[in-house]
């Protein structure tokens, strides 16, 4: 049972600080490094992918310097007939998201943030999501971008959560609230992390 720390005064600001810092490295790198690095990330995912074995994966669209596995996903798709890949989409702010088919050269629109998502289509369930991580902690407990969205979509769905990140946005403690889910995986470009419960 993991236990939750006694909410302090200053205790979402320090969560808004290890998001920030998270960001900060990772929107530093170089584009070359951040390609390599997403590069070995990927290799990492292949492993982890072919043992799940999914039928539909679920990935988002690279935002704010994230690892861009756009190419990874096309590759997975082809390499196995009857694959699909999907994408979130957040039809109400407070609400759980819904996931889309996406297919390369799919007709996408923009949402708020300025996000591709897919224009139309029926919602379906991932088998695996690709989750984005900002900072993350060895529980697999993650900080994304204080929205919620994922932690809301993930209590809703049955899905297998994957954690894909960098190495410079994990930290000792992520300070997990209680509506929190952690992930059940974890890759970076270092290799697959079955976190610790």
């Amino acid at each position: 049972m993991t236990s939750f720390p006694a909410p302090e005064l200053d205790f979402a600001a320090k969560r808004k600080h290890l998001r920030e810092q998270a960001l900060k490295l990772r929107q530093a790198l170089p584009v070359e490094r951040r390609e390599a690095m997403t590069g070995q990330l990927a290799r990492h995912l292949d492993d982890l992918v072919n043992t799940l074995a999914p039928h539909s994966l679920g990935f988002c669209w690279p935002y704010r310097a994230e690892p861009d596995l756009r190419a990874w996903v096309q590759a997975w798709l082809a390499a196995g007939p009857g694959r699909v890949a999907v994408l979130p989409v957040v039809l109400e702010r407070h609400a759980p998201m819904v996931f889309r088919r996406w297919m390369p050269g799919a007709p996408m629109a923009l949402d708020r943030h300025g996000i591709p998502h897919p224009a139309e289509g029926e919602a379906l369930v991932p088998d695996v999501l690709l989750v984005p991580l900002n900072a993350f902690d060895d529980r697999g407990y993650r900080l994304g971008y204080g929205g919620g969205y994922f932690d809301r979509t993930l209590a809703a769905m049955q899905t297998i959560a994957v954690g894909v990140g960098f190495e410079l946005g994990r930290v000792p403690d992520t300070l997990p609230q209680q509506y929190d889910r952690p992930m059940q995986w974890v890759v970076t470009e270092a290799g697959v992390m079955k976190p610790r419960s």
